[in-house]
């Protein structure tokens, strides 16, 4: 719900904070004391129409933001800043973000009934989902149905196209993979590492005679010198107690010549002057070099490469039977997907009058007595939701013809028709906020609007924007917005109103004058509105 909003420089309006509960809350005031401003500011909020001319005279930006707190008991805060010149920019939670995405955001908070466009029923999807939700568990285990099988079917089509569904594209597939593999397999590569081992053998074949030479005078001088003197030593110290651990060493270091000696002579032998071998290794090193070109970036890339070749010349091979196992879901699938959308269409139209009927129960209380509501199914193309183009259709009067709910009514009538709907719907968000629903009424139909203001405000915060004290009365809480001077400069400032002061802004509002008979009317009203409370709760 919105728990505070902060605007600055709008209008008349300098700087304003208003913090807010839950349940209903009437916004009053005088005719352009500035309570059309705070609904502005909201609309602003949710993404809404920006306008330079809304900028305070002599500030460089207006500024709103809205603190929410999820159901989580998370904060949200969404800002909008107007500059005087240029284009706005909008915040979430401090990071910059589109308009949209405010939108976006905001619609899930907020839901606005009056001359605005963020109403979200009057958008179809809204009133298709609204509808779902009004059925309950049996549309949305067909929803549930319809989107997990058409999910499933799509996968199914890529799985088939996948296959190589064309005969003369798989036949190319084939025998391109077939040329790859023989290829590869003809190369008979020894192991992964073969172009690392024929690269160190490269290097020692191409400078044979120099690396002979080095290794003849490194076997000379270990076998010849080194060895010997080792043995002379080992021979002074031979029987020798005290220097046993030398000579232990020295044999140690003697055995280990010898072994290096036999791998000099060894590696001497295999260093050959051979052009051949030579060119045999640069060759057969240019052929990998080809392949980790073409197929990897290594060798054990390439060998990958042909165990994939493999797995799929297999499934090419099996292509009808993988084909017809597939087709076979293919057609499984369709069937759910056939029975779902039917069986969420037939719930739907069973539902549509029903809805109607109970928003219509309503209609009375809110001096719309001859409006009619319908809830039209029309087929339209299959979707995750169905195949229905479901439109809340509405005459306002007698003797009009059924419209979308968008083009049916005036400001005041369209904001009552919400609040119907709002009390029969269950998937509003947490905030709505109503403006000019008291428009062209009075008397016992502002009771009743303000009675049902009030029930809808035990399921969501409302606020309400109103010039009828019979609405106001019902109020958990009660705000006032006043015009006053400051330094010769008109200014908006908003404030609670309890007790004594509300009874005073109720007087006001029944009779422009704030008079003892004005205040016991302003009693009455909130003695019956308390009264209705209690027995809404005694019903519950």
């Amino acid at each position: 719900m919105l728990r505070e909003l902060h605007v600055t420089n709008l209008g008349i309006v300098d700087d304003l904070t208003l913090l807010l509960g839950s349940g209903l809350t009437a916004i009053t005031g005088e005719t352009g004391a500035g309570k059309t401003l705070l609904v502005e500011a909201v609309d602003l909020l949710l993404g809404g129409r920006s306008d330079a001319g809304l900028v305070r005279t002599g500030a460089d930006e207006a500024r709103i933001e809205g603190r929410f707190e999820d159901e989580a008991g998370g904060e949200i805060l969404l800002v909008r800043v107007i500059p005087a010149e240029g284009r706005s920019r909008a915040y979430i939670d401090g990071a910059l973000a589109t308009v949209a995405q405010l939108a976006e955001v905001g619609a899930t908070l907020v839901d606005l009934h009056g001359q605005h466009a963020h109403q979200a029923l009057l958008q179809g999807r809204a009133q298709r989902k609204s509808l779902d939700r009004f059925i309950g568990t049996k549309a949305q285990e067909s929803l549930d149905r319809l989107r997990s099988a058409r999910s499933e079917r799509n996968q199914l089509d890529k799985d088939l196209s996948a296959l190589g569904g064309d005969e003369r594209e798989r036949a190319r597939e084939i025998d391109l993979l077939s040329f790859q593999l023989d290829e590869i397999e003809r190369a008979a590569i020894e192991h992964a590492g073969e172009d690392v081992a024929l690269e160190a053998e490269e290097a020692l074949l191409s400078d044979a005679t120099n690396f002979r030479e080095a290794l003849a005078k490194a076997y000379d001088a270990v076998q010849s010198r080194c060895r010997d003197a080792l043995g002379e030593a080992v021979g002074a110290l031979n029987g020798r107690e005290p220097f046993s651990g030398i000579e232990q060493r020295l044999r140690s270091v003697e055995a280990e010549l010898g072994d290096v000696a036999d791998e000099i002579r060894g590696t001497l032998e295999r260093v050959v002057d051979d052009p051949e071998r030579i060119e045999a290794v640069r060759s057969r090193r240019r052929l990998l070099r080809e392949f980790t070109r073409k197929y990897g970036e290594t060798l054990a890339d390439v060998l990958e490469f042909a165990q994939e070749i493999k797995v799929r010349l297999a499934e090419l091979d099996s292509y009808e039977v993988r084909a017809a196992e597939i087709e076979e879901r293919i057609a499984q699938s369709d069937a759910v997907i056939t029975e779902s959308a039917r069986s969420l269409s037939q719930a739907r139209q069973k539902a549509s009058p029903v809805l109607a009927n109970e928003v219509m129960s309503h209609f009375a209380d809110l001096a719309l007595p001859n409006a009619r509501l319908e809830v039209s199914l029309e087929v339209g193309q299959l979707t995750d939701d169905g195949f229905d183009e479901v439109t809340f259709l509405l005459a306002a009067n007698s003797g009009e013809d059924l419209k979308p709910l968008a083009r049916a009514a005036s400001g005041g009538e369209m904001s009552r028709i919400m609040l119907a709907l709002r009390l029969v719907l269950s998937d509003a968000p947490a905030t709505l906020v109503f403006d000019e629903v008291d428009a062209g009424i009075g008397g016992e139909a502002g009771v009743a609007v303000g009675r049902l203001l009030a029930q809808l405000g035990t399921r969501h915060q409302v606020l309400c924007v109103t010039h009828l004290a019979q609405v106001a009365s019902h109020a958990d809480n009660q705000v006032t917005v006043e015009k006053i001077e400051v330094e010769h400069r008109t200014v908006a400032q908003v404030s609670p109103v309890v007790d004594e002061k509300r009874r005073s802004e109720l007087a006001r509002m029944l009779g422009g004058l704030d008079t003892d008979h004005a205040r016991s009317l302003a009693d009455e009203l909130l003695s019956s509105a308390a009264d209705s409370r209690v027995a809404k709760k005694g019903q519950s």
